[in-house]
């Protein structure tokens, strides 16, 4: 189940192990006694992609990384959703640009 706070009229991300329900949303309603990290933005990559593309995330993770931009990855069936800290977003939307990354 969804939890109230969740706005899901934006990005919503839910995965559940048998440790944790971990849930990546939009940070402006979380309340503040659930563990959280707050400032990061989201990027996604141009697609749909086709699961016979190789190195795609290898690619963008590599590049990203040249910068010493931390990312955490969400993945759907259609494409990769990149996030980035939010003091990081110019600079991450720039380098990718730079290195033929179509970024929507």
């Amino acid at each position: 189940m969804v939890p109230l706070w969740v706005d899901t009229k934006n990005f919503i991300s839910i995965t559940r192990t048998e440790d944790e329900l971990s849930i990546v949303c939009i940070d402006k309603n979380i309340p503040n006694e659930i563990k959280s990290e707050k400032g990061w933005r989201v990027l996604k990559v141009e697609g749909p992609l086709d699961f016979s593309l190789i190195g795609i995330l290898s690619k963008i993770s590599g590049i990203l990384a040249k910068e010493k931009i931390s990312i955490f990855v969400v993945s759907t069936f259609d494409t990769d959703y990149i996030l980035v800290k939010e003091e990081s977003l110019e600079n991450s939307i720039k380098v990718l640009s730079d290195n033929n990354i179509n970024i929507i």
